[in-house]
């Protein structure tokens, strides 16, 4: 089973030589990667060990010695760095840029090994592999020692669970061989990685493009007594994080229904294992069960075990479905809709507290919104310090809400059910990895109260349907104009409204809020929730903000029934709002006098698809309103 962080951010295996060997004797798999910053020798490193130990195929050597011409000094030689970078574009640069995976095998072990990428852009494909790796091979420059990109990857490596590290300081060949310059970068790892909670720390002096202490021992280095770097791999002892004796967790990935008369619950065993007749509770539901049958695709089994995909049915047709946990009923998951996680940032755009993302745990999405930022680490110092935002590559703790409950383990108990990724509403893009820490007691002591009277009885009541309508445009578009008039016409049908205005409301429930990204995030944010509440009460409510980016305005809509949002884009151009500039906004913006104002140094990102769409320069407000009017007419919001 993969995680959600290595089956959906972008990895790709570059090679399949040899996947199909057969594994060797001895301590089983061994999972681990490279990291480290740039040019520090991550790809020549594991075409080294992949030479030396003489694992690669004649035709592989005989096509990368034709490529090392002219890259390297003695005719002949091989730039073993080409045995591992397969893109095109890696050969062309020199660098690695995605991730490439190699199998191989000795006498005493199996390995995969990911090469990762060491510049900074990239982080988040280091980040992909560190996420099913059992040790982490970190890469230092002899001559540069240890560097914010070094440290960056080390933390990610604590943070992805990763609890064994080498380090590996390479071109000690250009550094003299000297023992001071190896002693010195080791101690500094070592000051360094201490509170990251790494359990056992090697570090190994070598030189990649000589071969010293790679898989050879070195004479050019007489003072080093340790193993060579595959003698390390070969022998550690980095345990199984899956044991089939740990608590059952199935995940189920899809509902199984061939026919009417089947229904199974497909997906994979990730850790213990379970039986028919096995007792198991239904997580987040938290319904009881039981084990009917277990099937593969040979057919009927008496067992499943941790790594195991399987099919199994329940004796009663309990409701159980996609991104549902199987656990057995001494062994519970945490269950609860918020919770404090570590949050690797991967997204250009920095994140925004109170945006509603979209969270995909296991292969549950729900709606997740960031409340909270507690602190971002320092990758030098690993300092927490106060931020209000992470940016790209930035690495923060968290509090996070979700719209319904999810069943995790904390991370460092259970990868597979304690990881997530968030991915941005809009543009679906993978834009946040998170480590779960721990659910938040608030979660726990907060329930919804059933209520006596329904929103659909206020309606009734009201002889209306509720709705909101979200005048949004640049300032000086009209937007409270238009919203004014409308609320006018509807108040003189009869109808029950409230108007919600962008400047009344931030002299009241948001006036804490200033005009930074982050703060017109939040604005709305609250505003749309009272919006919600006060559909609940069967009120029309209009609605005349900015709301410059989309998501937000796209997560509005989201706490409402569906069509019970409309939004209407003032679609007024930004010279006529120049023009107007009603409260010399516009002049004040453009002198430098108003900083982040919409449409001169702030962004604006109008509606794709608008319920109506709006031009103040083209009709006057009264026409625009009994336009919007007759909309709702239509739509069966406002009567006649």
């Amino acid at each position: 089973m993969t995680t959600p962080l290595n089956s959906i951010l972008n990895s790709s295996v570059t090679s399949a030589a040899a996947l199909v060997a057969e594994p060797a004797a001895g301590r089983g798999l061994l999972r681990f990667l490279t990291c480290g910053s740039v040019d520090d020798g991550k790809s020549t490193l594991i075409g080294r060990l992949l030479h030396d130990a003489g694992l690669v195929p004649d035709d592989q050597l005989e096509q990368a010695r034709r490529d090392s011409r002219g890259r390297v000094e003695t005719e002949g030689d091989i730039d073993v760095s080409l045995l591992v970078d397969g893109l095109e574009a890696e050969r062309e640069q020199g660098i690695t840029i995605d991730v490439a995976h190699r199998f191989f095998a000795t006498g005493r072990r199996s390995f995969i090994v990911a090469d990762t990428p060491g510049h900074e852009q990239y982080t988040r494909n280091m980040a992909t592999a560190a996420s099913t790796a059992s040790l982490a091979v970190l890469l230092a420059d002899a001559r540069k020692g240890l560097l914010t990109q070094t440290r960056r990857h080390a933390i990610v490596c604590s943070l992805m669970g990763i609890r064994h590290v080498v380090l590996a300081v390479n071109k000690m060949d250009l550094a003299g061989g000297d023992e001071a310059v190896f002693s010195a970068i080791a101690r500094d790892f070592q000051s360094f990685a201490e509170p990251l909670g790494f359990r056992s720390v090697t570090a190994i002096p070598l030189s990649a493009r000589r071969g010293d202490n790679v898989v050879h021992p070195s004479g050019a280095m007489p003072w080093y007594a340790g193993p060579t770097l595959l003698a390390h791999l070969e022998t550690a002892e980095v345990g199984d994080e899956r044991t089939a004796d740990g608590p059952l967790r199935f995940l189920v990935e899809w509902v199984n229904r061939p026919d009417p008369d089947f229904r199974g619950l497909s997906g994979t065993v990730l850790s213990g294992s379970l039986e028919p007749g096995d007792a198991v509770t239904v997580w987040p539901s938290g319904r009881p069960a039981r084990i009917a049958r277990v099937l593969t695709f040979e057919g009927d089994a008496a067992r499943a075990r941790t790594g195991d995909a399987v099919t199994v049915t329940l004796e009663d047709a309990v409701d159980a479905g996609r991104g549902d946990l199987l656990s057995h009923p001494g062994d519970a998951p945490e269950v609860a809709d918020q919770f404090a996680a570590h949050l690797l940032w991967m997204a250009e755009d920095p994140l925004m507290p109170g945006r509603s993302y979209l969270l995909r745990a296991g292969s549950r999405w729900v709606p997740a919104t960031v409340t909270t930022l507690r602190h971002a680490l320092n990758v030098e110092t690993l300092e927490h310090t106060a931020a209000q935002t992470l940016e790209l590559n930035a690495v923060g703790l968290c509090n996070l809400s979700t719209a319904a409950p999810l069943a995790f383990d904390p991370y460092t108990a259970n990868r597979d059910t304690g990881s997530f990724i968030l991915v941005d509403r809009y543009t679906n893009r993978t834009v946040g990895a998170g480590m779960i820490q721990h659910p938040l007691r608030r979660a726990a002591n907060l329930h919804p109260q059933e209520l006596a009277v329904s929103a659909a009885e206020r309606a009734d009541l009201k002889r209306q349907r509720p709705a909101v309508l979200w005048f949004t445009g640049l300032s000086g578009a009209g937007k409270s104009t238009v919203a004014n008039r409308v609320e006018r016409l509807l108040h003189a049908l009869g109808h029950h409204t409230m108007m919600l205005d962008g400047d009344n409301v931030r002299l009241g429930l948001n006036r804490d809020l200033g005009f930074t990204d982050a703060d017109r995030v939040e604005n709305v944010r609250r505003v749309g929730e009272v919006a919600k509440l006060m559909t609940d009460a069967g009120l029309i409510v209009l609605c005349a903000f900015i709301a410059p980016f989309r998501a937000e305005r796209e997560a509005v809509r989201a706490l409402l029934p569906e069509g019970a949002f409309l939004e209407v884009f003032v679609d007024t151009p930004l010279e006529e709002c120049v023009r107007r500039d009603p409260k010399g906004l516009y002049a004040k913006a453009r002198s430098g006098a108003l900083k982040n104002f919409t449409g001169v140094d702030s962004p604006y990102e109008p509606p794709i698809a608008p319920e109506l769409r709006l031009d103040t320069a083209a009709e006057d407000a009264d026409a625009l309103a009994r336009r919007v009017v007759e909309e709702l007419r239509r739509r069966g919001i406002a009567g006649a």
